[in-house]
């Protein structure tokens, strides 16, 4: 491990989730690529078979650039698990955007209706119930083992990939065990084992001596026979956080950290050789009360020692980052350090939270909010749509980077002040007599202003639009060289249902901003 492991987690995560979300089947596909074991070579546990099912989902994904309404519909395929309680257990992104959930029993030629009871994107973990409880009859929960599993342990994954239509069973064995970053900034356990993972093996149980270890998830992309498994460990923490309704999260510490590993860093902190720990680089709280501060070097967690790459030691022979603990032993929201500042030892309280607050949130399972004002379409700005911008538009991305757009500058950043959004235009102009001889197409740009109010978020740009009295709207965007629209404002209004009409568009808004809108009249 070096140093560049505690670089911005902001900018790994953030690739790793909107892929996750966006494109689950190939991002985070998961089947063991060797031949099925014959029970010659690997005895199949009894009554494994009967505990897994398949899933099969029609998503609608988002369409962040026409948020009125969702992309073409997709079919996917995976792997699901009976749990204890008559659920079933997967993973987040075979039934995010669900439209259309349904499971098959293994041996069954029917195909009965399930609907998701929780989700955690994050940890990429789902829940689900059935409609028909009779579902359940001789298929009963599969038990799930009460420890990690050891480095070489044998494992069987069970699943449905791509490539035929009945249960596969694939063998492999555990490589390594360590604490890794997931997605959304959520960070946890992650067991690698040696069978590649392929699509449709997404949710299936990997089983060590007749239990389950934990749920196959993912694959090292480029790589061979590196698969990744969810450990029960993590499952565990996900079933239990929704005991009191909607998952919460994990809580988790941003701090920005770096490592000790450089012999120079000792003399100028003035430390001997006989501390050891981690240095908060860059601390996640700016305010004088904040319990971090820059260059303080964090020696334990709890009562565990952190070395120089900021590791500890942990059960068998495992080696992993200090932050694994957090889940552990955090209580009431904060998490007991022991550092050193200026040389002197002190022990603080770290607040730690589930969400890391961003001005350009991920969506996370959710529809885009909007608003269509005349010609315009307006929307908040969030990390998909950034990434589509990064992806399918890259010429559109340079040129938001010339003219210094805050999609651009602020893209890590935290809202400046409660219920900050940046609110841009999502689509072309609407075809309409208003919007002649206006030269370039507005998508992508944030809204500055509307005559000069400066724009806060979404909900309070449209209650703007609807409170003004003025002759003329004014929009003014956060760039340079950018156009200044103006239209009357009356004639924008009327143009709205006749523009709705001609585009197919039912409604207006999004369901929350036409009920904020409601409320603020």
């Amino acid at each position: 491990m070096h140093s560049s492991l505690f670089r911005s987690r902001f900018f790994f995560a953030l690739a790793a989730a909107f892929c996750a979300t966006l494109f689950p089947v190939s991002s985070h596909a998961a089947d063991a690529a060797a031949a099925p074991v014959t029970p010659a070579v690997a005895p199949v546990a009894d009554g494994v078979e009967s505990s897994v099912v398949k899933i099969f989902t029609t998503t609608r994904y988002p369409d962040v650039f026409k948020p009125w309404t969702k992309s073409a519909p997709q079919e996917i395929s995976g792997t699901g698990v009976i749990i204890e309680g008559h659920h079933i257990l997967t993973n987040a992104h075979m039934v995010l955007y669900g439209s259309q959930i349904q499971v098959q029993a293994n041996q069954s030629g029917e195909k009965v209706s399930a609907t998701v009871e929780a989700v955690a994107p994050g940890i990429d973990l789902a829940l689900l119930k059935v409609d028909d409880a009779t579902f359940f009859d001789g298929h009963p929960a599969l038990p799930r083992a009460a420890k990690l599993p050891d480095n070489k342990d044998s494992v069987l994954v069970y699943g449905y990939p791509t490539g035929g239509n009945n249960l596969s069973i694939t063998k492999g064995i555990v490589s390594r065990i360590e604490f890794a970053s997931y997605n959304n900034f959520t960070d946890g356990l992650r067991i690698q084992i040696d069978a590649a993972i392929n699509p449709g093996n997404s949710g299936g149980p990997a089983v060590v001596d007749n239990k389950m270890i934990g749920l196959a998830f993912s694959k090292l992309g480029g790589a061979d026979n590196i698969g990744y498994i969810i450990p029960d460990e993590e499952i565990d923490l996900f079933l239990n956080g929704i005991k009191d309704g909607e998952y919460a999260g994990k809580p988790t510490m941003f701090d920005e950290l770096q490592t000790m590993e450089n012999p120079e860093l000792r003399p100028f902190l003035k430390i001997d050789k006989s501390v050891h720990g981690i240095i908060v680089n860059d601390p996640f709280g700016k305010d004088a009360n904040y319990p971090l501060k820059k260059w303080d070097i964090i020696t334990k967690i709890g009562d565990t020692a952190v070395d120089d790459e900021g590791m500890i030691n942990y059960g068998n022979n495992l080696r992993l980052e200090f932050q694994y603990l957090i889940q552990n032993i955090a209580k009431d929201g904060k998490v007991p350090l022991t550092i050193v500042r200026n040389g002197k030892e002190m022990n603080v309280q770290l607040p730690v939270m589930p969400d890391r607050p961003l001005l350009i949130p991920a969506l996370s399972g959710k529809y885009p909010s909007y608003y269509i004002f005349g010609p315009m379409v307006f929307t908040t700005a969030t990390a998909e749509f950034v990434q589509e911008i990064g992806g399918s538009r890259s010429s559109t991305m340079n040129y938001l980077s010339f003219i210094g757009s805050p999609l651009v500058t602020r893209r890590g950043d935290p809202p400046a002040f409660p219920g900050e959004e940046l609110v841009v235009v999502s689509s072309p102009l609407f075809s309409h007599k208003l919007v002649l001889g206006y030269e370039k197409e507005p998508v992508s740009w944030v809204v500055k202003s509307v005559n000069d109010i400066p724009i806060k978020n979404l909900n309070q740009l449209v209650q703007v639009l609807n409170d003004s009295k003025d002759e003329f709207l004014k929009f003014t965007f956060d760039g340079l060289g950018l156009e200044t629209f103006v239209f009357p404002r009356q004639a924008m209004k009327d143009s709205t249902d006749d523009i709705l009409s001609d585009n197919d568009i039912r409604a207006q808004g999004s369901p929350d901003v036409m009920e904020a809108l409601k409320k603020g009249k």
